[in-house]
């Protein structure tokens, strides 16, 4: 019965390593492709690589030429799936993403009927290029899809492919002629993810690059069967109750009005904090991020790993945070530095207290 068991525990402990290099050899060979075409921009690779593996979308901030479609292109090219780009502007209409129907005539009987075209949203990747460029009507039609995985078209709903993530692209400096996503739109999207300037070696090696002639073959290494495979893995990787309770915590902190013991920071610059879906992707982005360095151990260094690009687009700040130049990141930062990591914090333990007294 004891040699049973432990033949048990080891041949578990066996396939939970086994799966554990084939999430870790998927990333590194994703990796090697991407470097192929993409110089440095290792941060932004991994978040991407975070939400994509967690069944979550990404949407992708910075300025014009630090090639963040042709970074989304490229991922989409080492994955053997269905790439779709949209190139969103101020005319595009909901049906010019989701699809339409179309009158079909059959020549032989005359016969009428309904045929429905899809749109570029019936992809794997699809790229959202600029969505900040569109009106909200046409932005939530996308969003929609986003969230239910599914369009509805003349009262029948189509079933997107599988797997199924947006990464979408938004230009931070031209205001005019753009149509900001609101908060409730922008918390559809798992993460945010900033694009910074290369380093001065990294900016010199895409001149060289540039400079040769040639174009970079990129090989597709993943399919869509071992991409939802490493989705299936990251759901089901066991997370302690501490850790769950220090992403709630981090979460709750953001919200003013939550209760008396928020940081001071949250009182004098958040409008409003991150609501139930941060608490989910903060743990959806641990378990993603403890898998993909290797350690399969979800720990609270994991949680705090992915916070800023989880939570810096759910915090609103008020007018107080414009005029002082306090960014979210920056209160992320003083969140992170406050927040206890202990496995219980102090209003659970006075709870724990009380309840032991009486």
């Amino acid at each position: 019965m004891s040699d049973n068991h432990t033949n048990q525990h080891s041949g578990k402990a066996q396939a939970g390593e086994e799966m554990l290099a084939m999430v870790r050899e998927t990333q590194d060979s994703l990796k090697a492709e991407i470097n192929k075409v993409i110089v440095g921009q290792e941060e932004v690779v991994d978040q991407i690589l975070i939400a994509i593996f967690s069944r979550g979308h990404a949407m992708l901030v910075g300025v014009p030429g630090l090639a963040k479609t042709l970074l989304i292109s490229t991922i989409a090219q080492a994955m053997d799936l269905k790439f779709s780009r949209i190139q969103f502007t101020p005319d595009l209409m909901p049906s010019d993403i989701t699809g339409t129907e179309v009158i079909e005539e059959d020549k032989a009987t005359g016969h009428r009927s309904l045929r429905f075209v899809k749109g570029p949203v019936f992809g794997n990747v699809v790229l959202a290029d600029e969505i900040n460029r569109t009106p909200p009507k046409t932005q939530a039609a996308m969003l929609e899809a986003m969230q239910e995985r599914q369009v509805t078209i003349g009262g029948e709903q189509h079933t997107l492919p599988s797997p199924f993530f947006v990464l979408a692209t938004q230009n931070p400096l031209e205001q005019e002629g753009t149509y900001p996503l609101p908060e409730a739109q922008l918390d559809r999207f798992m993460l945010q993810v900033m694009v910074g300037y290369p380093s001065e070696q990294e900016e010199l090696e895409v001149m060289r690059r540039s400079s040769t002639k040639g174009e970079v073959e990129v090989s597709r290494i993943v399919n869509a069967q071992q991409i939802e495979q490493v989705q299936r893995i990251i759901q089901h990787a066991p997370v302690s109750d501490h850790v769950l309770r220090y992403a709630l915590r981090l979460a709750r902190s953001t919200r003013a009005h939550e209760s008396e013991q928020v940081p001071e920071i949250v009182r004098d610059y958040i409008a409003w904090g991150a609501g139930p879906r941060a608490s989910e992707a903060l743990i959806q982005g641990a378990k993603a991020h403890a898998l993909l360095i290797g350690s399969g151990i979800v720990g609270i260094d994991s949680v705090r790993a992915v916070a800023h690009p989880v939570l810096r687009h759910r915090i609103l700040t008020n007018f107080n945070a414009q005029a002082d130049q306090i960014t979210p990141d920056m209160i992320v930062d003083q969140l992170l530095s406050e927040v206890s990591q202990d496995s219980m914090s102090k209003a659970d333990k006075s709870l724990t207290q009380r309840a032991i007294r009486s």
